[in-house]
């Protein structure tokens, strides 16, 4: 009920806090100090073998991988991504992808990143939600890292099934060359941040980077908002 209050009151009061609902102070957007202090983080950008990274281990060759967030259901943070995915508030995005920035900075393993890839949704997908919700992230990692984001050139093929109540294997399968590049020379010897709400299995992830490392002398890393 109170998350239900909260999502009414940020339709019509967009200077309250996306996640409690008080009003922001001035120099606050979107999320306020406190809601932004107490989110559950997870420190792993200055861990190269953190949980996250060890999910693609052996299966495709990144540099580094890291998520900002653990995913608790029933949490605010889990409120935010709600506002993310579904009220259309591209704003909490920018806001939570500023920050997912501002962490990669302070990281020697991530400032060397120079491009900002988010995952694509296929077209159908992305018409129907008004949006991509990575794209508003990587948005806000562009801003708050000072670099680059090609939001465009990378394109999803093919419309898959969701992926919330399938296997490892079965999720891998369901994504399996289904993204494709449209300028690779754009990205030549770049080293890329590949981008993404939420890492479960990675298995969607997986499926863009090596779409991604066949392009000439790239590197990839991945990060996310959150990890389940």
């Amino acid at each position: 009920m109170r998350n239900w209050f909260v999502d009414f009151l940020n339709l019509f009061y967009p200077n309250l806090c996306a996640a409690c609902g008080e009003k922001l102070l001035t120099q606050e957007k979107v999320i306020c100090t406190k809601c932004l202090v107490d989110l559950p983080r997870t420190n792993f950008h200055y861990e190269h073998d953190n949980p996250v990274s060890q999910l693609f281990w052996g299966r495709v060759n990144i540099q580094n991988a890291t998520a900002l967030f653990r995913f608790q259901k029933g949490s605010r943070f889990q409120g935010l991504l709600h506002l993310l995915k579904y009220k259309g508030r591209q704003d909490v995005g920018e806001e939570l992808g500023r920050q997912l920035g501002f962490e990669l900075k302070k990281s020697e393993l991530f400032n060397a990143v120079n491009v900002v890839i988010p995952v694509p949704l296929h077209p159908k997908r992305e018409k129907k939600r008004g949006y991509n919700q990575a794209e508003c992230i990587a948005k806000g990692i562009a801003e708050s890292m000072g670099i680059e984001m090609q939001a465009r050139n990378m394109s999803r093929n093919v419309e898959t099934q969701t992926q919330t109540k399938k296997s490892r294997i079965e999720r891998w399968k369901n994504v399996d060359s289904i993204f494709e590049i449209k300028h690779p020379e754009k990205l030549n010897n770049k080293h890329i941040l590949l981008v993404d709400d939420v890492v479960t299995t990675g298995a969607t992830l997986e499926a863009c980077a090596q779409e991604l490392l066949k392009t000439q002398g790239t590197t990839v890393n991945i990060a996310a908002l959150a990890t389940a």
